[in-house]
C-alpha cells in the first residue's frame, strides 16, 4: 500500500487524522485479504473486489467509510477499472432516501409512508445488477400512489445531494455573462478544456476514460453537459457513461448500456427489461436541471425528451426557463 501518499491525499482533502487512520486500516485489511490468495491491490481485478465486498456484507462490515476508503485508494493509484466499479456500487447510495424526502415535500408524509413502508433496498455495496428490480418496485409504488406529474416532480430532484457551493464559481460566471447563450458557450469551452487536461493526466473524469475521440465528440456538440438555448428552454444531453466504448460500439443494446449513467437501472438494459424503468430517468433530469436552478435561483421544470432506458440512443432533456429569467 502507498500509505504515505494516501495519507497526504486525505490531508489535502482536509480529512482529519482519525478518519485518515480508519481509511488506511480499511485499505490494509483489504490488502491482507488479497495476499491470502496470492494477490496485491495492483494485480487484483473487479471480480476480486466483488468477492471482498461480498465478504464485508456477509460480516456486516460494509460501512460507507470503509467502502469509500477503498474507492478513494483505487482512484489514487489509478486502478481505473476498480474505481469505476466502486463508483457503480456507491453512486446510487442515498438516492432512494432522497426521493422519499422530496416525496414528503410534494405529496405529504402519509403518501411518503404509503410508498416507502416495507420498501427494502439491497445492502450497501451490493452489485449494480441487484438494483433494477428494486427501482421497478419503487416506480410501481409511485405509480399507484401518485399522478404522473407529481411522481415526476418527486423524482426530478437533487437526489445526489450536490451542495450549492459546488457551483459557486459557475454562478459567478453566469452573473458576469451578458446572456444565457454567452454563458453556455463559455461553459462548453471550459468543459472541453477540462476533458483535454484530464486526458493528458491519465486520470478518469468522474468515471469516464477520456480519449482524443471523446474530446472531439464533446467539442462538436454543445448540448452535452451544458446545453443550448432554444427559445425558453435549455436542451441538454448527457455525455455517455462510458464514452470511449460508446463511440466504438455498434450493437444498439450495448451502445445504450454504455450511455446510461443510472447505477440503479442500467443493468436492466442488458436484460431487455429497461423500458418499464424509463420514468426513473426523471431522477437524471433533476440532476441536469439543478445547476441551472442554482444559476437562476428558482425551481425549474424539466422534461425527459429521450432516454436510453426507453430505447433511445441518447438521454436528452428540456429545462424550462421562466421568461423573467431569460437574459
Amino acid at each position: 500500500m502507498r500509505e504515505v501518499s494516501f495519507r497526504a491525499y486525505y490531508s489535502k482533502r482536509g480529512i482529519d487524522a482519525q478518519a485518515t487512520y480508519k481509511a488506511v486500516e480499511a485499505v490494509k485489511t483489504w490488502e491482507r485479504h488479497l495476499r491470502s490468495s496470492g494477490k496485491t491491490i495492483g494485480s487484483s481485478n473487479v471480480e476480486d473486489l466483488k468477492t471482498y465486498i461480498s465478504k464485508l456484507i456477509s460480516e456486516g462490515k460494509n460501512t460507507d467509510d470503509r467502502l469509500l476508503a477503498i474507492s478513494r485508494y483505487v482512484y489514487w493509484v489509478k486502478k481505473n477499472d476498480l474505481f469505476v466499479y466502486m463508483a457503480a456500487v456507491l453512486g446510487g447510495r442515498g438516492v432512494y432516501e432522497s426521493i422519499g424526502e422530496k416525496l414528503d415535500k410534494v405529496a405529504g408524509k402519509s403518501t411518503r409512508n404509503e410508498v416507502f413502508d416495507g420498501f427494502v433496498t439491497p445492502p450497501l455495496g451490493s452489485p449494480p445488477e441487484t438494483y433494477p428490480s428494486c427501482t421497478k418496485a419503487l416506480l410501481d409504488r409511485l405509480n399507484v400512489s401518485l399522478p404522473s406529474e407529481i411522481m415526476k416532480e418527486a423524482l426530478a430532484g437533487n437526489h445526489h445531494r450536490i451542495p450549492l457551493t459546488a457551483y459557486t464559481e459557475m454562478k459567478k460566471r453566469y452573473d458576469s455573462a451578458e446572456t444565457i447563450d454567452e454563458f453556455l458557450v463559455g461553459e462548453h469551452g471550459r468543459l472541453v478544456a477540462e476533458l483535454e487536461e484530464t486526458m493528458k493526466s491519465g486520470r478518469l473524469w468522474y468515471e469516464q476514460e477520456i480519449t482524443p475521440e471523446v474530446v472531439e465528440f464533446v467539442r462538436k456538440d454543445q448540448r452535452i453537459q451544458n446545453g443550448i438555448r432554444q427559445g425558453d428552454v435549455i436542451i441538454k444531453t448527457k455525455i455517455p457513461f462510458d464514452p470511449k466504448r460508446w463511440l466504438e460500439e455498434k450493437d444498439p443494446k450495448m451502445k445504450r448500456y454504455y450511455a446510461c449513467h443510472c447505477q440503479l437501472a442500467r443493468s436492466a438494459i442488458l436484460e431487455g427489461a429497461a423500458k418499464p424503468l424509463s420514468d426513473f430517468c426523471y431522477c437524471s433530469a433533476g440532476y441536469e436541471k439543478y445547476p441551472l436552478e442554482v444559476m437562476l435561483g428558482v425551481p425549474l421544470k424539466v422534461e425527459v425528451l429521450e432516454s436510453v432506458l426507453a430505447g433511445d440512443d441518447v438521454c436528452k432533456f428540456a429545462v424550462k426557463i421562466p421568461h423573467e429569467k431569460l437574459k
